[in-house]
């Protein structure tokens, strides 16, 4: 009998020296060669560090203790070092740019298959072939750095691809994406897959990946909790172990079909004659634009990089207690926009007005008292040892800290475990949640937070939902950017949607997604809920369920 491609036995790990509970507890599984496997699981179920346990980072990397066995293509992992396991396992992490070192993106795919020793005209006669499976020759000559975010996945998922490993782990890689780039490394994912390769895939959002799997595991304090096809899996109560069902899904189950859907596609296939339940989704928790004072201002913003075009002509104003959703592809000018609202970019034509004062004028030191902000990438903003004065210092600076407001922020992040902890040594998502406390100590009128949800399960997607409704009420304004449009679509009263640098349409969310011409422009699809209106509400209103 073949032995499988993966086998885990009895494995216990846990980080560190310290007696913490185990990350991974008796965990055992078996993957065969040529599987597509989709893990997901709350924040915190030990999905990264089962990734990196299989190809060798854990424990000769991370250290930390240890019980059981990985074998992976018949190799013990703690018995041959990462770069020999570096050719039968490609790993691809949560922070796509942490992995890109070289000058170019050609040099990138050659680099692991030189450190192997290939000779020179083997390693470009690959590099050439799996840049043209991924669909990335044009970008070969390219510096990744200067990539787009779906155009740097590519490339680290050829990377790794690059040295014929039998087996691809991917943790996240749809996170920070736009829609159109989630598609392009889906196709490059079935593309390889059909080709031979096992793929292990690390993913909160089910809506991109369940539909590709053939095997769904659910991980759950460090244990299988739940494992089978995904129409399988996701027939049952997810809800339990922290994950939503995409939204077909649970209409899907609300019409009682037959068979789970796990597309819009597939449900409105299944469902064309069926009536939808009119109170199957909630309203939005704040349905109607505040009235109150213009909070910021900005007029005719236009800025450039290095001579090309980055922002052109934009208008857009907020008012206290708003919540806006700044939506748009990779590269539409969503984060320079927003480096704009606090002083870190000034507009090279145009203005920035907050409460009133010109940020061309205004020290950015006197503007983070009213804007607080939380980067994509958080590890651009840490620089305290850890976590407590991580987000104690921007507070005390201002001289804005507030010790209950403090401890109410830690108790809402889950914090308390992570405070002696540094943040650079947390998890993506535990490091989110460092930056919102930090951005949010000072207690800013303005709170912009670039990709929220990325690498967030739902009870915490829920719970900053709540968060940022009851901060709306009490006056502040907050600025969303995302590509999770059902986040926004649930929390925001208005988008402004980017394209090129421009802002292409303003309004509520249904009614930017009624714009077929600019959101094709742009790029971008609309949530699943809107589509099954479209599709089957017959005029009826439906939004995303909480």
């Amino acid at each position: 009998m073949t032995e499988p491609l993966v086998q885990i036995r009895n494995l216990y790990y846990r980080y560190g020296n310290s007696a913490s509970d185990w990350v991974l507890e008796n965990l055992n599984l078996d993957i065969e060669a040529g599987e597509y496997v989709l893990i997901c699981g709350p924040s915190g179920s030990g999905k990264s560090t089962l990734c990196q346990a299989l190809n060798g980072l854990i424990p000769q990397f991370h250290g930390g203790h240890i019980r059981g066995t990985v074998r992976v293509d018949g190799l013990d992992t703690r018995e041959h070092p990462v770069s020999e396991l570096f050719a039968h396992v490609g790993i691809v992490l949560q922070n796509a740019e942490a992995q890109l070192f070289n000058s170019t993106v050609e040099g990138e795919l050659a680099f692991g298959l030189e450190s192997l020793g290939w000779p020179r005209d083997e390693i470009n006669a690959r590099v050439q072939e799996i840049a043209d499976v991924v669909q990335i020759t044009h970008l070969l000559g390219r510096n990744p750095h200067q990539l787009s975010g779906g155009e740097q996945r590519l490339t680290t998922i050829a990377a790794a691809l690059a040295p014929r490993p039998p087996i691809l782990v991917l943790d996240e890689p749809y996170a920070s994406l736009d829609p159109a780039n989630v598609q392009r490394v889906r196709h490059a994912l079935r593309e390889i897959h059909n080709r031979g390769t096992t793929v292990i895939l690390v993913e909160h959002r089910l809506e991109d990946a369940a539909v590709d799997a053939g095997r769904m595991l659910v991980l759950h304090r460090g244990r299988i909790a739940l494992e089978g096809t995904p129409q399988d899996v996701l027939a049952g109560d997810v809800a339990r172990f922290g994950l939503r069902s995409p939204t077909a899904v649970r209409v899907g189950r609300a019409l009682n079909l037959e068979e789970v859907p796990l597309d819009v596609e597939s449900l409105t296939a299944a469902a064309r004659d069926r009536a939808l339940p009119p109170d199957l989704f909630p309203p939005r928790q704040q349905e109607h634009p505040p009235e109150g004072r213009t909070l910021l201002d900005a007029r005719d913003v236009t800025f450039s990089f290095e001579g090309t075009p980055v922002l052109q002509g934009v208008n857009l104003s907020l008012r206290a207690g708003e919540c806006l959703a700044l939506v748009g592809a990779n590269g539409s000018g969503k984060t320079t926009l927003i480096k704009h609202l606090n002083g870190l970019y000034r507009p090279h034509r145009g203005q920035v007005l907050v409460l009133g004062r010109d940020t061309r004028q205004a020290n950015t030191s006197a503007l983070a008292r009213h804007v607080g902000l939380a980067f994509q990438n958080v590890d651009d903003q840490f620089f305290k040892f850890t976590v407590q004065e991580e987000i104690e210092v921007g507070a005390r600076a201002l001289e804005r800290y507030d010790e209950d407001w403090l401890q109410e922020l830690i108790a809402l992040f889950h914090l308390q475990p992570l405070l002696q902890r540094s943040p650079h040594r947390l998890s993506g998502g535990e490091k989110k949640r460092v930056a919102f406390a930090a951005a949010l100590a000072a207690n800013p009128e303005l709170l912009v937070l670039d990709e929220p949800t990325m690498g967030q399960d739902w009870p915490f997607r829920r719970a900053l939902r709540d968060l940022l409704s009851r901060l709306q009420d009490q006056g502040q304004t907050v600025v969303l950017v995302t590509h999770d449009l059902d986040f926004a679509e649930r929390c925001a009263n208005r988008w402004a949607l980017l394209a090129g640098g421009r802002i292409l349409a303003n309004g509520p969310p249904e009614q930017v997604m009624s714009d077929t011409e600019a959101m094709e422009q742009a790029n971008l699809q609309p949530t699943q809920s809107f589509r099954i209106r479209e599709a089957l509400g017959k005029g009826a209103e439906i939004r995303v369920s909480p």
